[in-house]
């Protein structure tokens, strides 16, 4: 009885490893669905269509390395940027990763062409050794999430 079983399990697990063929298709040629490449070719027109309306937020660096400061100084420093889209840019938020770092951003929708500054103060007291501070940005740009970097060290 047990070998019994044992064989019809085998042959079942065998019969269900044979690839299925549609014998009205050849195998060499590709079965393309239609709708799926349907879809996709609008997705990605609509993405186009957004990359070319759209505001870009592009800046001149992403990171500023203040070098090696006393313990208690504090760092300024202007990140520029450009609008590269062709639809204003309105900067929503930039959020320190510590309340040492504090980040400054216009107030006014930046036009499609123009240029802002997005000013941030860090002050090193109470920090010592290397440092990097991270500011993200959010905006209504395609590239919405930018994080910017203040790097250095510290010493006593």
């Amino acid at each position: 009885m047990k070998k019994i079983l044992l064989l019809a399990a085998v042959a079942l697990t065998l019969a269900s490893c044979q690839s299925k063929t549609n014998k009205n298709t050849d195998a060499t040629t590709p079965v393309i669905d239609t709708a799926e490449a349907a879809a996709k070719a609008d997705s990605i027109k609509a993405a186009e269509i957004r990359k070319v309306d759209g505001p870009v937020l592009t800046f001149e660096t992403t990171n500023y390395h203040f070098g090696t400061i006393e313990k208690g100084e504090k760092v300024s420093y202007s990140f520029k940027f450009r609008n590269t889209g062709r639809m204003p840019l309105i900067i929503k938020d930039a959020i320190a990763t510590c309340g040492c770092t504090v980040p400054e951003v216009p107030k006014e929708p930046i036009k499609p062409g123009q240029a802002g500054e997005l000013n941030v103060v860090f002050n090193s007291a109470g920090k010592t050794g290397r440092q990097d501070k991270v500011v993200s940005v959010r905006s209504n740009a395609l590239n919405s999430a930018i994080e910017l970097h203040l790097t250095g060290e510290i010493k006593e």
